[in-house]
């Protein structure tokens, strides 16, 4: 196809295609003459979610850029692929090591790793993003006087790690290695928003079902 129809069928511009041509976000299309080139379902594909990152998931261009970069790299695993495109994505700030609150986070998440059994979340610790805001967030809880720690984490870390099972299930399902990459990073944008409206809604919907609607 050529810009034209790649436009009609994605709903991005020309003008916002040709940019992301130049940033490296799509990979050039196949070169017909000096002016024209020629494009194929890979690169509408690619286009679509180059926009959910950047329209509905608020991702910097350069961001953008590093993540696709480690989709697209073949030599890493697939583990490390998922891992490494979605730690590229926006994250919490390094927590203040010296900080007694974000020690005792420290402690409260180790012990929930080790009460779950999880040894190769425990192994990432240094470098997981999410491990880190786990110890932003508790810290967080623990200065304004709520022991929110291990104990209490545990029952919603379970119900997480059914989650990332049904996740990572409905990954499986696209036939290419590329499309399973691009689905877990997909995800990573769209389905946390999701699982935030359902919790919501669920609390919405005990809560008046405990308390009615006074």
């Amino acid at each position: 196809m050529r810009l034209a129809e790649l436009s009609e069928r994605s709903g991005v511009s020309v003008a916002t295609i040709k940019y992301y041509l130049r940033e490296g976000l799509l990979t050039p299309g196949r070169q017909v003459n000096s002016t024209t080139a020629e494009y194929d379902e890979e690169h509408l594909r690619r286009l679509r979610l180059v926009r959910a990152m950047i329209q509905v998931g608020r991702v910097p261009v350069a961001t953008v850029r590093e993540v696709l970069g480690h989709v697209d790299d073949d030599s890493l695993g697939r583990a490390i692929r998922l891992g490494t495109a979605v730690w590229a994505l926006p994250q919490v700030p390094e927590p203040d090591e010296e900080d007694e609150y974000v020690q005792a986070a420290h402690q409260e998440a180790t012990t929930l790793l080790d009460r779950l059994g999880w040894e190769n979340a425990k192994r990432l610790t240094a470098v997981s993003p999410a491990y880190r805001s786990l110890v932003v967030t508790v810290a967080a809880f623990r200065r304004l006087g709520y022991d929110w720690g291990a104990e209490r984490l545990a029952p919603y870390a379970e119900l997480m790690h059914r989650t990332a099972v049904l996740d990572l299930d409905n990954m499986e399902t696209h036939p290419s290695q590329a499309e399973q990459i691009e689905f877990a990073v997909l995800g990573a944008i769209l389905n946390e928003p999701v699982l935030q409206a359902l919790h919501r809604l669920a609390q919405e919907e005990e809560s008046t079902r405990r308390y009615g609607f006074e």
